[in-house]
């Protein structure tokens, strides 16, 4: 019989290496099938949570935060997108014609509507809408600070509209991710993607699925341990 785990993965739809590790942790849940019945469950980080509504041109914006010449940002996303395609995620464009400018949005409606998600559907339907966001994001490029878009993302993928549009503008809501954003602080989470396993063990960063393979298998024998 499986042994349940719970995975909270602190995590920004802007991510790229957030996408990288649920790759690498996908690989890691397939080889432990059987053995390790996971529940994945997002939780909130802003890597930018001062980012302004209209958002910023993604060069631009790594070359003010780390002060990175174009070229060097150029040699890291291409080794990102190759890590990627070997973790089975993409980080490239996948329209038609020429790709639009990549852009880094405000994503606090992102976290926003990922909670309602999980609340109201529960952890599949989050999933769901995560993957979904990550492909409108890197995939698509599409606008993410635009209500309108995030809206026809949830109705796209099972939520339904009018609730959705009520939970971006509920203000309770809105103090349930800030509050969530603090724990991770209180976690010295200062960086996504960051893995808490049952409540109580870190795997911080994008990991190998040998690495998530090692650590789900001792933290489920730590878990046993207890029970």
């Amino acid at each position: 019989m499986s042994q349940p785990l719970t995975i909270d993965i602190y995590s920004d739809v802007m991510c790229p290496w957030c996408l990288i590790g649920w790759g690498q942790l996908t690989k890691a849940l397939g080889e432990l099938e059987g053995e390790i019945a996971a529940e994945v469950r997002w939780r909130p980080f802003e890597l930018n949570p001062d980012m302004p509504q209209a958002g910023e041109e993604q060069e631009a914006h790594l070359r003010r935060k780390y002060g990175r010449p174009a070229e060097e940002g150029a040699r890291i996303r291409g080794q990102m997108k190759a890590i990627a395609e070997s973790a089975g995620v993409s980080l490239s464009y996948g329209g038609e014609g020429e790709a639009p400018p990549a852009m880094m949005w405000n994503t606090r409606d992102c976290h926003k509507l990922l909670t309602f998600a999980l609340e109201d559907a529960g952890p599949e339907a989050q999933t769901a809408l995560k993957l979904a966001l990550f492909r409108a994001h890197f995939n698509e490029r599409r606008n993410l600070g635009d209500r309108a878009v995030l809206l026809d993302i949830a109705a796209a993928n099972g939520l339904h509209r009018e609730a959705a549009k009520a939970a971006l503008d509920d203000p309770e809501l809105e103090a349930r991710v800030i509050a969530e954003e603090q724990q991770a602080w209180d976690y010295n989470i200062t960086g996504v993607p960051a893995m808490i396993v049952d409540g109580r063990f870190l795997i911080p960063g994008a990991q190998s699925p040998e690495v998530y393979v090692n650590a789900l298998r001792r933290v489920a024998a730590k878990s046993r341990e207890v029970r």
